[in-house]
């Protein structure tokens, strides 16, 4: 019996993949940075946890509203293409084909097999011909704002988690070393993670997200810490 070939493709998951883990990521860092500061100013859990829950839930929805807003604007520009196309199929279809052809041959088919190719496409299906292979567009890669900006408010929310529970948990003392020490951890985890599903480097991917994290909740304690002193 033969069994079917499967190949798992990283670029199929380049869409809610790139959502998800910023949502993530972003969830993460910007609420321990939140955290961190408003500890470091010598506020109070409850202070501290109002912040928290606060960036949680202003963060999720902006997420959510960007990512709609510029996927969105993407997949317009994606339709409007597609419509022009359909137009100038219907008004110079043999136009259409030499350009196809065209194309082909640019990918190294000869004259004559490109033009068959060409010809058998647009049988076939014309407008998704030329939206694959002139406008480099396919339904793996097409635009999904509601799919992305889901992926990013679930994504902020669930990591912004992880740091609001740290402080729960922690001692008041210990607050800002327990926040940070777990939020960098979980970066790192992400930054593995992320990296192993994109098929990259699970050590450049976890070292990229840590450093800009460490970065982020430094700035973030000095202020406090200055703010604190000065207040």
């Amino acid at each position: 019996m033969r069994r079917h070939h499967f190949e798992r493709h990283y670029s199929s998951r380049a869409g809610w993949l790139r959502a998800a883990v910023l949502g993530a990521n972003d969830g993460i860092l910007s609420t321990a940075s939140l955290v961190v500061g408003v500890a470091a100013a010598a506020a109070g859990r409850e202070a501290i946890l109002i912040a928290g829950i606060a960036g949680l839930v202003a963060g999720a929805m902006s997420m959510a509203a960007g990512e709609y807003v510029s996927v969105s604007s993407q997949a317009d520009a994606e339709k409007a293409d597609i419509e022009r196309e359909r137009r100038e199929l219907e008004a110079d279809p043999e136009a259409e084909i030499r350009e196809l052809t065209q194309i082909y041959v640019q990918r190294g088919l000869k004259p004559r097999l490109a033009r068959e190719v060409a010809e058998e496409l647009t049988v076939h299906d014309a407008l998704k011909a030329h939206a694959r292979d002139e406008l480099g567009l396919s339904e793996l890669h097409r635009a999904q704002p509601v799919q992305a900006a889901a992926a990013s408010a679930i994504t902020f929310a669930l990591g912004a988690l992880l740091p609001l529970f740290a402080a729960l948990a922690s001692p008041p003392a210990a607050t800002l070393v327990v926040v940070a020490a777990s939020s960098l951890g979980a970066l790192a985890a992400l930054g593995v993670l992320a990296a192993y599903a994109g098929g990259s480097s699970p050590l450049a991917g976890a070292a990229r997200v840590t450093f800009w994290g460490a970065i982020g909740m430094s700035v973030t304690a000095l202020i406090g810490r200055l703010f604190g002193a000065i207040i």
